[in-house]
């Protein structure tokens, strides 16, 4: 039987209200993220001027200040843990689970070391953005078959010449009411034709500050990113793990919510 009755949380003066702030809020939100990229923008793109792997160290520390700086006038925070979990002069493949559009510009910047990440093509076309975007990026169109196996060969040239590669198993925005998605193959196969270690990282936080089911909608929260210990391909097939990797992200993430 349908229920007629109206919802408790929309006649509730103190979510009306709190409704009203996070929409204000992400105007506000929108406006501080465009005025800062311009003030880096300049900065950032010296990078294209460097060698790739000093170049990308300095776009990434570029992007730190930016973000941190956005975080700010947001008035939201990140806690970050488990950097111990790097260790020097070895290349990692991390793996982050994805809730709303505030993953991305959290996580590249705030892990230890110059990295790219894989991300849609269709924000590269972006005026100004776009050229942003795509410095710290692997390009791909998922739609396309000829992209993603361009994409993963970049991934895997990524790796050799000394960053981290940076990837959301899940591909999309988690919109399930499961704590993760079911995982794609590629950054496990990648990890292991590649034989680097797989460093999980749980996000928490994103999906409160800019729930994916909701508009224009940013509330100002405190966000936590927990880098986990490596997962080593060693003796595993791509199928055993993957499955690793997702008991770990999803056990983590549940006790921790």
């Amino acid at each position: 039987m349908q229920n007629n009755l109206p919802d408790r949380n929309t006649q509730n003066p103190y979510h009306a209200l709190r409704n009203i702030f996070a929409r204000i809020w992400a105007i506000w939100g929108l406006i501080s993220f465009i005025g800062t990229f311009l003030i880096v923008f300049i900065p950032a793109m010296l990078s294209y001027l460097m060698p790739e792997l000093k170049g990308q160290w300095y776009f990434i520390r570029v992007s730190k200040v930016w973000i941190d700086i956005w975080l700010f006038l947001v008035a939201c925070s990140v806690k970050v843990t488990g950097r111990e979990n790097f260790k020097k002069g070895e290349v990692f493949i991390e793996e982050f689970n994805h809730n709303t559009l505030l993953d991305v510009p959290l996580s590249c910047p705030n892990e230890p070391g110059p990295n790219k990440t894989i991300a849609k093509d269709s924000f590269a076309r972006i005026p100004l953005f776009g050229l942003y975007y795509s410095r710290g990026s692997i390009l791909v169109n998922r739609n396309d078959v000829q992209s993603r196996r361009k994409s993963y060969d970049q991934m895997k040239k990524v790796l050799a010449s000394g960053m981290h590669m940076c990837i959301y198993p899940e591909g999309t925005r988690n919109r399930s009411s499961e704590p993760l998605k079911t995982f794609s193959d590629g950054a496990f196969k990648l990890s292991v034709e590649t034989n680097k270690q797989i460093i999980p990282c749980i996000i928490l936080g994103t999906a409160r500050a800019m729930p994916v089911k909701k508009s224009c909608f940013l509330l100002p929260t405190r966000m936590k990113m927990h880098f986990l210990p490596p997962v080593s391909p060693t003796g595993k097939l791509t199928g055993e793990l993957k499955a690793a990797v997702f008991t770990q992200m999803r056990e983590y993430y549940v006790e921790n919510l």
